[in-house]
């Protein structure tokens, strides 16, 4: 089980590939909510803390693909 005491604000999320999937904003309940500022439609993002795989060095590393990895995304 991950620590989610871990997930610092502004670390960097990345998917299983080492591609770039956003940055954290805050964790908020089951959920990493992402900063707008890496989101094309300038919304929040967010990304269940279930697909976190590990946390190493302040990086967010998740269990899948970016590709895939944002298609669990929720908006708002």
């Amino acid at each position: 089980m991950t620590d989610l005491s871990q997930i610092k604000e502004h670390a960097e999320v990345i998917g299983a590939d080492g591609v770039h999937v956003g940055t954290v904003d805050h964790l908020q309940g089951d959920r990493i909510k992402l900063t707008r500022n890496d989101s094309t439609d300038q919304k929040h993002h967010y990304i269940p803390t279930a697909l976190i795989a590990e946390i190493e060095d302040g990086t967010v590393r998740l269990s899948a693909n970016a590709d895939v990895a944002v298609t669990f995304e929720d908006a708002e």
